[in-house]
């Protein structure tokens, strides 16, 4: 077998790990290499609705926040593929997440260290280095970077129905959709749910005789945009959510859930005038349910379709009855197999997620000869900045600098709030 040895190997190369990469550009004395068992870059295609926009600013791209020089920015890409002109003019408050999946493509095919169709069966660590092993190659490594990425989630209940009439929203367009005439209910109160409803009810994949939205929350509740609750997206907000004791980071993400994970305003509003366009001024009378307040709780095979239990308010049971059920239930953090090796040797929580470190390292027996980085694992440790891309190229930048061992980049930018205990000198300025 071929054999290659590298200061870094990263193990995935979605959006986290490219921003990593293409940081590291700029290290010339550093060998690295990001492998992914993909055939080539991809970013939720199944996924991908016209209409579909990113809920976070082009500017917070893989690498501007850090290095606004880097040839691998959104403006730069831009530029390269001669629309910077058209995109201005635009006037767009938000980008499309397709344009942002281009710009990503195109990061990923101007970097030579990240290389696709190479799947990592397996990692084990001797003789002070990580060895990892291809199907055609082994390749050792002296410091891992996991970004895996997520996948999709489903109650354990929904799983054996899995299939083309139950299905988990990412996979939406992996296949042609035609729901003419069945009842369908979408599962899941967040942006993605609401993206499939408003399709939906848009009739892009036939007329349905029903539409069902269920959402657990107690509204279809909005992204809550504020200026001061979008400071709880940079630097300065994650060092003191890092400084907090870890038995309360739990409650303080509960919290915070619609900092990230809420609805769109201009996605509500299309889908309510839609509503009212419908339902009101065509006098259509369509059989469409939206369902606050209310958790799936099982669901059982009847005849062609499927009986849904749900719990409103945690009190009444209610049933409905689909043809097809889409579940907008979101992704999951896993940690990938090929680590599995090497799964004694490293600190799990008491629930079951990696032991982290506050520069993204993950706790393990050899930490201090060979590190493992880890991106987009650590909620419950660096709070819910951590599955966005809002502080991507900062968190990326913190490795870099952790890999080198001396600060590459400058990460230090302090904002309006003050988050934590006032400093004594800073307490004197305001008392009498």
């Amino acid at each position: 077998m071929n054999q290659q040895h590298v200061n870094l190997a990263g193990i995935g190369a979605g959006p986290f790990n490219l921003s990593v990469a293409a940081l590291l550009q700029k290290c010339r004395n550093t060998r690295y290499a990001f492998f992914d068992k993909k055939p080539e870059f991809s970013w939720h295609s199944g996924l991908m609705l016209p209409g579909a926009k990113l809920q976070t600013s082009w500017m917070k791209d893989l690498v501007t926040p850090v290095d606004p020089t880097s040839p691998y920015s959104f403006l730069k890409f831009l530029v390269e593929k001669r629309r910077f002109y058209s995109f201005i003019n635009a006037e767009q408050s938000s980008i499309s997440r397709q344009e942002f999946a281009q710009y990503l493509d195109w990061v990923a095919q101007q970097l030579p260290a990240v290389r696709y169709n190479a799947h990592v069966r397996e990692v084990n660590y001797q003789q002070g280095r990580f060895w990892l092993r291809f199907d055609d190659r082994i390749v050792s490594a002296d410091h891992l970077c996991v970004g895996t990425g997520t996948q999709p989630y489903v109650p354990e209940f929904a799983v054996p129905y899995l299939g083309k009439q139950v299905l988990h929203a990412g996979g939406i367009l992996n296949a042609k959709r035609d729901f003419t005439g069945l009842k369908v209910a979408v599962i899941g109160g967040g942006q993605t749910g609401a993206e499939i409803f408003q399709e939906l009810i848009s009739e892009r994949w036939g007329e349905c005789e029903s539409i069902a939205w269920v959402s657990r929350r107690e509204n279809f509740d909005q992204l809550d945009e504020a200026p001061f609750t979008n400071d709880l997206f940079t630097p300065s907000y994650v060092k003191h959510f890092l400084a907090l004791p870890q038995e309360e980071k739990q409650a303080i993400v509960a919290r915070q859930k619609l900092a990230s994970d809420g609805i769109s305003p201009a996605t509500l509003k299309e889908i309510y005038q839609s509503l009212y366009h419908t339902q009101v001024v065509c006098e259509r009378g369509r059989n469409i349910m939206m369902l606050p307040d209310r958790q799936l709780v099982s669901m059982l095979k009847q005849g062609g379709g499927y009986e849904l239990m749900l719990m409103h308010s945690g009190k009444a049971k209610e049933r409905i009855d689909a043809d097809v059920v889409i579940f907008s239930t979101g992704f999951r953090t896993v940690i990938p197999s090929c680590l599995e090796p090497l799964a004694e040797q490293i600190q799990w929580e008491s629930d079951g997620v990696l032991s982290m470190d506050d520069n993204y390292q993950v706790n393990w027996e050899c930490q201090d000869q060979s590190r493992i980085y880890a991106v987009n694992a650590s909620r419950h440790h660096h709070g819910i900045v951590d599955p966005q891309t809002s502080l991507m190229a900062w968190r990326a930048a913190n490795i870099v600098n952790d890999l080198l061992g001396y600060e590459l980049y400058k990460l230090e930018q302090p904002g309006f709030v003050q988050w934590g205990v006032l400093p004594a000198t800073a307490k004197e300025r305001f008392v009498a």
